[in-house]
């Protein structure tokens, strides 16, 4: 699995290492069972520290895209790669919604009624 980061970019690192987990998944290069490297292997490869991997892994976990267990590591739970591509269009809507000024209450309302109401 290929993990690129711009130092550059505004996105914190650890959100960078989730979207390529995501992108990875989304496309289909990465899937359900499969081991991601450890938080170790990939600090030294991205020369950045172990806790920012870890905080990247986080998120993806608390997705519920991998489960991340000490002594086991990071595994891919997913079980569809459409589901990596609705994690980044839910966090594209979040965005947009605050963007907009929009409260929590009503980005909830407005998805639970877009949900129910999508063919």
């Amino acid at each position: 699995m290929l993990v690129e980061i711009d130092h550059s970019s505004p996105v914190s690192l650890a959100e960078q290492i989730a979207a390529a987990v995501r992108r990875a998944l989304g496309q289909g290069t990465l899937h359900r069972g499969e081991r991601l490297p450890s938080a170790r292997s990939l600090a030294r490869t991205l020369d950045i520290n172990v806790h920012t991997v870890l905080r990247g892994y986080q998120i993806l976990k608390e997705e519920h895209l991998i489960d991340l267990r000490p002594g086991r590591g990071a595994v891919v739970t997913s079980t569809s790669p459409t589901q990596a591509r609705v994690v980044d269009a839910c966090r594209h809507f979040a965005h947009l919604a605050r963007q907009a000024g929009l409260t929590e209450p009503d980005v909830l309302e407005m998805a639970r009624t877009l949900f129910r109401t999508a063919t």
